[in-house]
């Protein structure tokens, strides 16, 4: 059996789309279990499309305060999820001096798709579900939520 982590950063570009979708969908999945947070390499705000393809699930993340790297009050986590190169990067800087695990799923940034409001809706959503199968992946058999 895998051992996993206790505390879990995901972070990426802007801390606006795929880092905060990456944590509600963890979230949901292990509950209070462990601690899961979730940092850009530069402040952003929530993107609305990402507001209403977890709402489609039920989640609400609009309430989402973004973040950077340098707005954690602690680096103290087990494992850094970056899902873009600089997010990669900043992850790296971060853990060289400590012994947390980094991976890196590089992920497509939805909000660059152009098109109508159903185009880019769906690029949202292909990046939820692509997110979600990664975890569940990735943290099988993760603790019901409590």
């Amino acid at each position: 059996m895998v051992t996993q982590p206790d505390r879990i950063l995901f972070a990426c570009t802007w801390n606006a789309v795929r880092s905060p979708i990456a944590e509600a969908l963890m979230k949901s999945l292990c509950g209070r279990r462990v601690l899961i947070d979730s940092v850009g390499v530069r402040m952003g705000e929530i993107d609305p499309f990402a507001i209403a393809v977890m709402q489609e699930l039920g989640i609400d993340i609009s309430l989402h305060q973004s973040k950077t790297f340098e707005d954690l009050s602690s680096s103290n986590f087990d494992m850094v999820i970056s899902l873009s190169p600089e997010a990669q990067h900043k992850a790296m800087e971060m853990t060289r001096t400590t012994e947390c695990k980094v991976e890196f799923w590089h992920t497509m940034d939805p909000s660059i798709i152009e098109g109508s409001r159903e185009v880019r809706l769906d690029a949202f959503r292909q990046i939820r579900d692509e997110l979600s199968k990664k975890l569940l992946t990735r943290f099988s058999n993760p603790a019901p939520v409590i």
